[in-house]
């Protein structure tokens, strides 16, 4: 009798964590989380805390931090220079090639910063609960995951979570200039940035699928409960442009802008919880099929 064992697809993603996160991350006394601010140094320690419960590894270069200077060119403001911090931790299988899963976990503040698309909303708390709790929600949740599956994987993880991502992919470039892991040991990136306002009618985007042919594989006969569609593009407005830049295959996550994009009315109780619950779980089906193949090759797409 032949017995053959399958791994689960996916452990049950909690939506209520999901739900915790956001609601922490994006309630008004974050203030938006701008660079340098108070608020965002106080995400960047729920983030770190997040990491120590989940027995990661520091992988910053202080501990899990891993500090650089960010500067404010948008708009003239006293305090243009501001110091901002990527947070790093590490599962080590003893693996030769590690997985990258990102998000930016800062905001426009107050839209004194730039940014705001809202004129008479400057001033005005921009909560940044897609923009880009959701994404950070959807780091920690695949941080619990691989770290708590009992299973040994083929691949190491480091997870970031990036800095100054508002004031022009800051904390990724700072980081593919100072990797903690030599870049040519990274398998590929995976980043979600505004995944948590999925519309039916346009879909999920999945960018950057033309940087790897291991990607068609991968996602041959993929099913989900969402619509998703592929992009060939690595390029784009968020941090794994930073990475693919540095010749490493990148897919970045998107449920696309809407009315409340870099708005004051970016706020937690319009996130689609349970569409962001089935985004992290076809995050985990792609991240486990890659694990099946060998070192990702890269390719440029345009």
């Amino acid at each position: 009798m032949l017995l053959i064992f399958t791994r689960p697809v996916y452990s049950q993603v909690n939506t209520e964590l999901l739900k915790k996160h956001i609601v922490l991350l994006a309630s008004d006394k974050m203030k938006g989380r701008g660079t340098g601010s108070n608020e965002v140094k106080e995400a960047a320690k729920y983030i770190e805390e997040n990491f120590k419960d989940y027995a990661l590894e520091p992988k910053g270069e202080k501990g899990y931090r891993q500090s650089f200077t960010a500067k404010v060119s948008r708009v003239v403001v006293a305090d243009s220079i501001r110091k901002a911090d990527n947070i790093i931790g590490f599962i080590d299988n003893n693996a030769l090639y590690t997985i990258i899963i990102g998000a930016h976990y800062d905001h426009l503040g107050q839209g004194l910063q730039g940014g705001s698309r809202d004129s008479l909303g400057v001033g005005q708390i921009h909560n940044g609960a897609d923009d880009n709790a959701s994404g950070v929600a959807g780091l920690l949740e695949l941080a619990r995951h691989y770290s708590s599956n009992n299973i040994k994987e083929k691949f190491n993880f480091l997870f970031i979570a990036f800095g100054a991502e508002e004031l022009g992919l800051l904390g990724s470039k700072y980081f593919t200039e100072h990797p903690t892991i030599p870049i040519e040991d990274m398998h590929w990136m995976l980043n979600m940035d505004m995944i948590g306002r999925y519309n039916p009618a346009n879909g999920l985007a999945v960018i950057g699928y033309g940087t790897s042919s291991k990607f068609e594989t991968i996602f041959e006969g993929l099913t989900s409960e969402i619509q998703y569609f592929t992009s060939n593009d690595g390029n784009g407005g968020s941090d794994q442009t930073s990475f693919y830049k540095k010749n490493v295959p990148v897919l970045f996550f998107h449920t696309g802008g809407h009315e409340d994009y870099h708005k004051p009315g970016d706020d937690p109780d319009k996130i689609n919880y349970e569409a962001l619950k089935a985004i992290i779980e076809l995050e985990i089906k792609v991240i486990d099929l890659s694990m099946e193949q060998p070192k990702m090759d890269f390719k440029w797409t345009n």
